[in-house]
This record gives C-alpha cells, structure tokens and sequence, in this order.
C-alpha cells in the first residue's frame, strides 16, 4: 500500500541564537529531504545592510519599517549580508514590528507554497516554530553555550578581520541574545512542543543525526 497523500507541505522550524548550529542543521536537512530552505535571518540581515549601505540607523523605526516594505533579494545582490556590523544591526531592525509584519508574509508564503513544487520547507530563525508557522510539522529550538557560540562565530569572522578577538564577539552575541529575547514581538523563545536540541558538545554530524531521529519519527507517525 502507498503513502497517503498530504496537500499540505511539510514544514521543520528550527529557532535559537546565533551560531548554535541551526543553519547548518537546516541546510542539511534540506538537502537530505529535498526540502526549500529560507534562512529567515538573512531577510533581517537584507534590511539592515540596505539602511547601512544609506547610512541610515537601523534603530530608525520609519526607516526601517519602510526597507522592509520596498524589500527584495534583488537589492542585496553581492552583499556581504555576513559581517558582525550587519549581524547586530539586524538584531535592532528585527525588533521593530513593522518591519516583522513586513516580512512576515514573505516566510509564511515560503512554507505553505515551497519553491520548485517540492513536497516540504525548512525555515530558520529565531520565531519560526512560535510566530511564522506556529503548526510546523516538526520544531526544533537550537542552542549552545555563549561561549561555544562566540567561539564558533569568531572562527568565521576572524580570517576577514584578523583584529577581531573572541572577547568582543562574545559580547556582541550576548547583547544581541539580550535583544532578541526581551523584544516584545516575537521575541526568541522554546516553543512548548519544540525539541531541544544542544550543540554544545556535539559536532555537526552528530547533532544532525538527533534532529534526523526526531523528524524521521514525526514523519513516520504522521504516515508520510
């Protein structure tokens, strides 16, 4: 006997701070099901580098909220989306609610109609499980150490500027996880049937075979 049909997509949320693991986690997981990916963060991190780039400030609420409306992967093209600058700017911008209900409708999209017809999507960031697709067929919550995390994040940066130490990326993600915990909409937090998943001592393969068990039993149970 075949498998049932489903018409409604398969959707994994996977939430939690920065450099946790989790966009790596989504980017293989989309890979193994054949699932679209949305790094949700680079939408924030679009319209930041937009209001950088005018030498705007991203605490600009008008500003902001008006990036956000008039925005598209066609105008960040080229940029280096991936800086610590842009990486805390896009924090502030992300606690503006205008410009997260300007952006909101943009990832829920993604997830009911994947791109390219395929069966299911992967989103990361920090509400996607509790705000964007609150009935995510699966949900994660990502996390590590703050320090593991800096550390991890460090690594990244410091090839591009050798002056860059670890004590101030630590700081920075500190702040940054202050900000997107305490903003008051939507702000990064366990959905209560998400899994917990801690990366602080396990390598990315690793993590990845827990995340795979949970999704691959979720499926089962659902019949897909």
């Amino acid at each position: 006997m075949g498998k049932p049909e489903h018409s409604a997509p398969l959707v994994v949320a996977l939430d939690g701070p920065a450099a946790s693991g989790k966009g790596t986690l989504a980017r293989l997981i989309s890979q193994t099901y054949t699932f679209a990916h949305l790094d949700t963060g680079t939408l924030y991190r679009g319209v930041a580098w937009l209001i950088l780039k005018d030498r705007g400030d991203p605490a600009d609420h008008d500003k902001a909220a008006e990036a956000a409306r008039g925005y598209a992967t066609e105008k960040i093209e080229g940029a280096d989306i991936r800086t610590r600058e842009v990486g805390a700017a896009a924090s502030v911008v992300a606690a503006n609610c205008d410009v997260r209900a300007a952006l909101l409708d943009f990832q829920r999209r993604f997830a009911v109609i994947p791109p390219k017809g395929v069966r299911g999507a992967v989103l990361d960031g920090r509400d996607i499980g509790t705000v964007v697709c609150p009935d995510a067929t699966v949900k994660f919550f990502v996390t590590a150490s703050a320090k593991v995390r800096a550390h991890r994040r460090w690594l990244e940066l410091v090839s591009a500027r050798p002056e860059l130490t670890e004590a101030a990326v630590y700081k920075d993600l500190l702040e940054r996880d202050e900000r997107d915990a305490a903003r008051d909409d939507a702000p990064m937090t366990r959905a209560d049937d998400a899994e917990l998943l801690d990366t602080t001592h396990l390598s990315i393969d690793a993590a990845f075979a827990a995340a795979r068990r949970v999704i691959d039993g979720v499926f089962r149970h659902c019949g897909y």
